[in-house]
């Protein structure tokens, strides 16, 4: 199984969106794929017209009250699953920190899925905190969304800073890719060729800024269900085709 954490300090950037339609592309090709909400707003779960309810919370999934895969849901779409998140998940780095080897939770909880999927995609909260830690340390690679702003630039910066302290993740790949593209913006044009400079890793595909992308909350599933021709749904498919080299490179 190929754990991939979808992760950005920063909010509004596209980390759900990111990752529901690349978990969506893995399961249309025959993977058994999965999704971990852990951000306590659930916008993935909502995508996919998931209750968010997980009984007894985060809490009971840490504290081993709860076996994961009992509160894994089915999703409208074959093999694609997706373990919800509710809002009791705010204090997720609570009952981590009271838990022994406290960053090392999610990659425990994960173990026993192993053999049941061959990716798992975890769509993250905005923050620098232990989930995150504990994100990072579950995960094969990083995708980090960005838009090419000055601040949304920064959060990469910050995530390398962090990962280079902490020498058990140092060496975690990270996939950077620009989201929310608007060609029309100078601005937008001249930050991506900057940042493709600092950072050479950024995949080649950017996904456009696109009105279809922001109707995932009305349709409730994935771009590509509902939108199979969109310009944005194409980016999204040439993306996971980069994310699969990255992943075997």
């Amino acid at each position: 199984m190929k754990t991939i954490g979808v992760y950005n300090s920063k909010g509004g950037v596209g980390k759900t969106a990111t990752a529901v339609n690349l978990a969506y592309l893995a399961a249309e090709e025959g993977n058994r794929t999965l999704v971990w909400d852990l951000d306590p707003q659930a916008a993935a779960t909502y995508y996919f017209r998931v209750r968010p309810k997980v009984k007894g919370g985060g809490k009971a999934l840490v504290k081993g009250k709860r076996e994961i895969d009992a509160a894994v849901k089915g999703t409208d779409f074959r093999n694609l699953d997706l373990l919800p998140a509710d809002f009791s998940f705010r204090n997720m780095d609570l009952v981590l920190e009271d838990a022994k080897k406290p960053t090392k939770q999610l990659a425990r909880l994960l173990k026993p899925l192993s053999e049941e999927y061959d990716y798992t995609f975890l769509d993250c909260p905005p923050s620098i905190s232990l989930v995150s830690e504990n994100i990072f340390r579950a995960s094969d690679a990083i995708l980090v969304p960005m838009i090419p702003t000055t601040l949304s630039a920064r959060s990469l910066g910050q995530l390398m800073e962090f990962l280079e302290d902490h020498v058990q993740l140092e060496r975690l790949p990270v996939m950077p890719l620009f989201t929310m593209v608007d060609r029309r913006k100078r601005l937008h044009l001249e930050l991506m060729e900057q940042l493709r400079v600092q950072y050479p890793g950024i995949f080649g595909t950017p996904i456009p800024y696109a009105s279809e992308v922001e109707r995932m909350g009305v349709h409730r599933m994935p771009l590509p269900a509902y939108a199979s021709s969109n310009a944005a749904t194409r980016a999204y498919r040439a993306l996971w085709d980069e994310v699969k080299r990255g992943l075997t490179g």
